[in-house]
């Protein structure tokens, strides 16, 4: 029977020892996947019952307008948000922009002049520097123009949460602890649900009125649990991720202790109406039918994931996680060593798109972003890193994080077509 490698060697769109690399890459990850696809199955079953318990009906999926006052539609869409995460309440909204976006309204929720904000992880991710302030200059609108303080405390060696230093950075003044789930534009390891159950633990030993907040972006439903599900207070994060299940046209979400998402409505809308407006003119068919199967999303991506770490491991890149290693979010990392290298595996990956597959991406300066950063990814829903994409800030180590994709099949052609474009010049180790 010919498969997908033998048909890209036929067409000339493969060498064949890359080929050969990528049916071992094949043989070598297929066990791995049965782990995933009983993950996919106990989330599937868990994301059935929530909508079956909070009665989704034809009349859900229509469209409201103006103000959307009673919109049941919009109630029932939190409260299936809400089980799914094991969170008391939710915010699932199309108004949110971005999963910034939604970081940032449940940190000015929460966060008042004259409080702390800690980072437990590091540096945040490159776009919230400038939510936060924390960048060379302060942004205009930022927590620090508002007078929130922020400090942040280093990851051990390791990559993990140094939480004997987390409890003494502790001051009266600290209100918010933040934690990034994902790895961010860096090669630190993700943090597992259990990592962060154990900092919630020690963190609220020391000061219980503390508030831990977690930005989960790319995490959602990888694994069994959420930070809402181990002690996480709060926790916010993208609809064109993870539980947009590749359908959601755009927002975010907010989830966690009643009184806090309530805060962080009450500052994407205005005092006194909070969560009780919002329509949706569109509908919001797209935004559960996605999260119904996000599960298959996710198990494609984390499938396509692994076959592309253990193929660039194959080709003599260090990549992170290996192959064989737990994952904790969808981002594949992979350290190329140089600039060239970055635009090569970009522009193979947009070459292999079904939209915008002509177009030749090239570093650019973004906002929110310190340095140049090039990306890839034609998708049907601009930006919507569920359905495969691939960004890279241009500095050393110089690495391209890699995430999403609804098929597998369609992974793996992007993978090699990057591969293969690597190969052509000359590239490769």
């Amino acid at each position: 029977m010919v498969d997908l490698f033998d048909v890209l060697v036929h067409e000339g769109k493969l060498d064949t020892d890359l080929a050969a690399l990528a049916r071992q890459a094949d043989q070598d990850t297929r066990p791995i996947l049965n782990q995933w696809a009983a993950q996919r199955d106990a989330h599937q079953w868990k994301i059935l019952q929530a909508f079956q318990a909070e009665r989704v009906s034809t009349d859900h999926l229509g469209v409201s307008t103006g103000y959307g006052y009673g919109d049941d539609a919009r109630d029932t869409l939190d409260a299936v948000m809400a089980r799914i995460l094991g969170a008391e309440a939710a915010l699932a909204r199309e108004q949110f922009v971005s999963g910034t976006h939604a970081i940032a309204t449940a940190l000015f929720g929460v966060l008042r002049p004259g409080d702390e904000l800690l980072a437990a992880t590091g540096t945040p991710y490159d776009t919230l520097i400038d939510v936060i302030g924390c960048g060379e200059e302060a942004v205009a609108g930022s927590l620090k123009e508002w007078g929130v303080a922020y400090r942040q405390v280093e990851l051990t060696e390791s990559g993990h949460i140094d939480i004997s230093a987390v409890c003494q950075a502790l001051k009266p003044q600290t209100r918010v602890v933040l934690l990034q789930r994902s790895r961010g534009y860096s090669m630190r390891p993700s943090l597992s649900v259990r990592e962060i159950g154990v900092a919630c633990t020690e963190i609220k030993r020391v000061r219980p009125d503390v508030i831990v907040f977690v930005d989960n972006c790319y995490g959602e439903l990888v694994e069994a649990d959420e930070p809402t599900g181990v002690g996480a207070d709060l926790i916010a994060g993208s609809l064109i991720k993870n539980l947009g299940g590749g359908l959601a046209p755009t927002g975010g979400y907010v989830a966690g202790r009643k009184e806090m998402v309530e805060k962080a409505a009450t500052r994407l809308t205005a005092p006194g109406i909070g969560s009780h407006v919002g329509s949706s003119p569109a509908g919001r068919r797209l935004y559960f039918q996605g999260l119904f199967q996000a599960p298959g999303a996710i198990y494609e991506a984390l499938a396509g994931a692994v076959f592309t770490s253990r193929l660039f491991e194959l080709l003599g890149f260090e990549v992170n996680p290996r192959f064989d290693q737990p994952r904790y979010d969808i981002i594949q990392a992979i350290t190329l060593g140089s600039a060239e290298r970055i635009v090569a595996f970009c522009q193979g990956v947009q070459q292999a798109s079904p939209i915008d597959g002509h177009v030749v991406p090239y570093p650019a300066p973004m906002p929110g972003y310190a340095d140049p950063v090039i990306m890839a990814g034609g998708t049907f829903v601009q930006g919507s890193t569920i359905e495969l994409s691939v960004d890279a800030p241009i500095r050393p180590p110089f690495s391209v994080y890699f995430q999403g994709g609804l098929a597998q099949a369609y992974v793996r052609i992007g993978v090699l077509r990057a591969a293969q474009l690597l190969r052509e010049r000359k590239l490769l180790p």
